[in-house]
C-alpha cells in the first residue's frame, strides 16, 4: 500500500501540516513522529519473546500523556473514556483519525448498556467463556489505535479490544501458564517466510537506543521443550485465527501480539494489537 506524502497544496511539511493536540492525524504522523521502525524490526521485536520492546515515539507520547490527563478529567478515568465513548462494541469504527484500508463490515447492533458509568453489564451466563474466532460481535471493538507504536506509515496499527478473555484455563495450560502471564502472545500471519529468529535481535537494538534498550534488560522466558512451545502456540490459536479471518492472507500481512499483565495499558479489559500491512 502506498502512503500519499502530499497533498493538494503540495508536499507534507511543518509548513503544510499544524500541529494539533490530541491524537494525531497521518499527516502528523509523518511529519512530525516518522517511524522509528522498519517492519522487519517490527517483527523482530514481536517474535523477540519480549514485547516490551515495542515502542511509542518518545514525543508522541508526551503528547499523548498531556491530552490523557484531560480525558480523566473529563471522564474521570481512561476506562471510563473508553467505556462511555471510545470502544463501539459491535459496531465499525467511525471515530479514528487513521482510518483503516481493510472494510469495515461488522453489522450494525445496539451497544449493551449500563445504569452505572464507566462499567459494562453483566456478562450474560450464555457468553463464551474465552475470545475465540467466532467471539459474537457484540463482546469485541475493532478500532484504529489512536497513538500508534511507531510503526512505518504503511502499517495499521488495530486494536481488538473484547469483554471476554483471552488468557483462559481452557486455552493455557497450567504448565506455560506463568510463562504466558510473564510474556504474551503473539503471531503471524500472510507472510510466505518465517518471522526473523531471536537470534538476529542484536541487529535490530540500535533502534532503542534512544529508549536505553538492551539485550541484558529484556524481561523473557527461555526456550521451551518441544511440548511446551507447542501448549504456548495452542494458547494462541484462536487469536490467530480470528486475525487470519479478518486479514485474508492473500492481501494482508500482520503480526500480532497480546501483552502480558505487565505491560497492558488498561488491566482488566483484554485487547490485542495487530500490526498489519496490506500487499499491494
Amino acid at each position: 500500500m502506498t502512503i500519499p506524502i502530499t497533498t493538494s497544496n503540495g508536499a507534507l511539511s511543518a509548513e503544510t501540516v499544524p500541529l494539533r493536540t490530541g491524537p494525531p492525524t497521518r499527516e502528523e504522523l509523518l511529519v512530525y513522529y516518522p517511524a522509528k521502525f522498519t517492519w522487519t524490526q517490527l517483527r523482530t521485536f514481536v517474535n523477540s519473546g519480549d514485547l516490551g520492546l515495542l515502542k511509542r515515539d518518545r514525543k508522541l507520547h508526551k503528547r499523548y500523556e498531556e491530552w490523557a490527563k484531560g480525558i480523566k478529567f473529563e471522564y474521570g478515568s481512561m476506562i471510563n473514556y473508553l467505556m462511555n465513548h471510545r470502544l463501539q462494541w459491535g459496531r465499525p469504527d467511525t471515530l479514528s483519525l487513521l482510518p483503516s484500508t481493510l472494510r469495515n463490515d461488522e453489522a450494525a447492533i445496539s451497544p449493551p448498556c449500563s445504569n452505572v458509568p464507566g462499567t459494562l453489564p453483566p456478562i450474560p451466563t450464555d457468553a463464551p467463556n474465552y475470545f475465540s474466532c467466532d467471539t459474537p460481535p457484540e463482546y469485541i471493538s475493532i478500532i484504529q489505535n489512536d497513538w500508534p507504536y511507531s510503526v512505518p506509515a504503511e502499517i495499521e496499527h488495530t486494536l481488538i479490544w473484547t469483554r471476554v478473555p483471552v488468557f483462559h484455563e481452557d486455552l493455557v495450560d497450567r504448565s506455560v501458564s506463568a510463562r504466558i502471564e510473564q510474556d504474551g502472545l503473539w503471531g503471524f500471519t500472510g507472510s510466505l517466510t518465517p518471522p526473523p529468529s531471536p537470534s538476529t535481535l542484536p541487529l535490530c537494538l540500535s533502534a532503542l537506543s534512544e529508549w536505553g534498550v538492551t539485550k541484558d534488560k529484556m524481561i523473557k522466558s527461555e526456550k521451551g521443550t518441544l511440548e511446551e512451545e507447542a501448549l504456548v502456540r495452542r494458547a494462541g490459536e484462536e487469536v490467530q485465527k480470528f486475525v487470519q479471518n479478518r486479514w485474508i492472507e492473500a492481501e494482508w500481512e500482520t503480526a500480532w501480539f497480546v501483552n502480558p499483565p505487565r505491560l497492558q495499558s488498561v488491566p482488566g479489559l483484554a485487547h490485542i494489537h495487530v500490526f498489519a500491512r496490506w500487499k499491494f
